[in-house]
C-alpha cells in the first residue's frame, strides 16, 4: 500500500502540534506501508526513510492573499499524487490538495482534524477574506472525505456540530501520540550538564518553583489569560514563557504589553521568544515545577503530552480534548472554563477563570511532593495510552476500512 501524507508542516519546518503529528506518524507508518510526504516551505534534503517532496508558493501568486497562495501549493501537490493508493491530508492548508488529489487520481481521501476553522474565528484577523476561503476548503474536504480522523472525542463532537452534513460513521477517534524516547528528562551526566547550561543561558533560576508555558502566540492558546492570572501567583513562583510565532501583529502587541505590565508588578518573568531545539526545551521543562495550558480551544494538546512525558504535572483549562489527556487530580488539575458558544471560545467569566487558574497553579507549584507525584503519574499515563506505535496501528485500521 502506498500512502501520501499531505501537510503544511514537516521537518525542518515544524511550528505546532500538527507538524509533530505528521512527522511521528510518517516515521511509524513507514514500518508498514510505502509513505510519501508532500509539504509546504520548499524543497528539503531527504532525511530518514520517508520520501519528502517540498513545494514553494507559486511566484504568479506573490503578494496575493495567504489563502490563495496556499491553494496554489495545493494544486501543485494534487498534480503529483499519481500512483498512490490513498491520500491523507492534515489541516485546512492541505485539505484542498487531498480533495482534488483524491478526485483526480480516483483514490480515497482521509483527513485528520487537528483544528476546525469555524472554531477559530479570530483567524479572520490573520487571513482577512482568506478566512472564508480556508473555511470553504475545510468544509468541502470534510463533507467529501472517505474518512475523518479526530484527535479526540471532543474534536469528534466539534466536527459533527460544525459540519452536520458529515456522516458520523466516517469520523474515527485516534488520539495524538508522543515520542516517549525523545521526550524524557536528562539522565546522563553529560545531558544534565548541557541542560544546566541551557537553563542558565536562558536566565531561568532552577531553584525557584516554576510555572512553564509552551505555545504559539495565538488566540486559542489563552496566553493573555495566563498573564493576568500570573498577577495572583506567589512572588516566589517563577513564570517561564516559551512563546513565539505570533499569528498577527495585534496579538503580538497585546501579549507584549501584558508581559511588560506584569514585569512592573513582580519579578521572575522569563520570556523566551525563540523556538528552542528539543533538547533545550526539554531542559526548560525539566527545570520547571508545573506545566500550564490555558487554552480556550485545544483539540487535544500535544504540548501537554510532551510535558507529561518529561514528568511534569499539567494545570490546564477543561476544554476540547484536554480532559482526555490530563487525569484530573492524578496527573494534574483541570480548571473549569465556561465558554461562549459562538465559536470564539471566549470565557464567559474571564476573571473567575484567571483566578481559578492561578489558584490551581499555586497549589501545585508550592507543593513539591505533590508536583513530583503528579509528574510521575503523567509519565506513566503517556507511556500507557499515547505511544505513536499505537496511533499508527489505529490509523492503518482506518485506511484498511476505506480501502475495503
Amino acid at each position: 500500500m502506498r500512502v501520501d501524507l499531505l501537510t503544511r508542516e514537516y521537518p525542518p519546518h515544524v511550528y505546532g502540534g500538527a507538524g509533530v503529528h505528521v512527522t511521528e506518524l510518517a516515521r511509524e507508518l513507514r514500518r508498514h506501508v510505502d509513505v510519501r510526504v508532500h509539504a509546504f516551505d520548499g524543497p528539503r534534503e531527504q532525511t530518514g526513510d520517508v520520501a519528502v517532496t517540498g513545494y514553494r508558493e507559486l511566484h504568479e501568486l506573490e503578494g496575493a492573499n495567504a489563502a490563495l497562495r496556499t491553494f496554489g501549493v495545493d494544486l501543485a501537490i494534487a498534480a503529483d499524487l499519481d500512483g498512490t493508493d490513498l491520500v491523507h491530508s492534515h489541516t485546512w492548508y492541505a485539505n484542498l490538495a487531498g480533495t482534488l488529489g483524491g478526485l483526480l487520481h480516483d483514490v480515497p481521501h482521509v483527513l485528520t482534524a487537528h483544528s476546525l476553522e469555524p472554531l477559530r474565528p479570530w483567524k479572520a484577523e490573520q487571513l482577512g477574506g482568506g478566512y472564508a476561503l480556508s473555511g470553504w476548503a475545510e468544509r468541502t474536504a470534510y463533507e467529501q472525505a472517505a474518512a475523518v480522523v479526530a484527535v479526540s472525542a471532543g474534536m469528534q463532537a466539534d466536527i459533527l456540530r460544525s459540519y452536520p452534513q458529515v456522516d458520523p460513521a466516517k469520523v474515527h477517534v485516534v488520539h495524538n501520540g508522543i515520542d516517549l524516547d525523545g521526550w524524557q528528562r536528562p539522565t546522563t551526566g553529560e545531558e544534565m550538564e548541557a541542560a544546566a547550561a541551557t537553563v542558565s543561558r536562558l536566565g531561568i533560576d532552577p531553584d525557584r518553583p516554576t510555572v512553564v508555558f509552551v505555545g504559539r502566540i495565538t488566540r486559542q492558546k489563552g496566553l493573555p489569560h495566563l498573564l493576568r492570572a500570573a498577577e495572583h501567583l506567589p512572588p516566589e513562583v517563577q513564570l517561564v514563557l516559551c512563546a513565539g510565532a505570533p499569528d498577527t501583529p495585534e496579538i503580538a502587541a497585546e501579549v507584549t504589553t501584558l508581559v511588560e505590565d506584569l514585569e512592573t508588578r513582580r519579578g521572575g518573568v522569563v520570556w523566551i521568544s525563540e523556538m528552542l531545539p528539543r533538547p533545550e526545551l526539554i531542559a526548560v521543562l525539566a527545570a520547571s515545577t508545573v506545566f500550564v495550558c490555558p487554552s480556550v480551544y485545544e483539540p487535544l494538546g500535544i504540548v501537554n503530552l510532551e510535558a507529561m512525558a518529561v514528568g511534569l504535572p499539567v494545570v490546564a483549562s477543561a476544554t476540547g480534548g484536554i480532559p482526555e489527556v490530563v487525569d484530573h487530580g492524578v496527573t494534574g488539575t483541570l480548571v473549569p472554563l465556561e465558554q461562549a458558544d459562538d465559536g470564539t471560545g471566549t470565557p464567559l467569566d474571564p476573571e473567575t477563570f484567571e483566578r481559578d487558574l492561578a489558584a490551581a497553579l499555586t497549589a501545585v507549584a508550592t507543593d513539591p511532593s505533590r508536583a513530583a507525584r503528579m509528574g510521575a503519574a503523567g509519565r506513566r499515563r503517556a507511556e500507557d495510552y499515547f505511544s505513536w506505535e499505537a496511533v499508527a496501528e489505529r490509523t492503518l485500521a482506518v485506511y484498511r476500512q476505506v480501502l475495503g
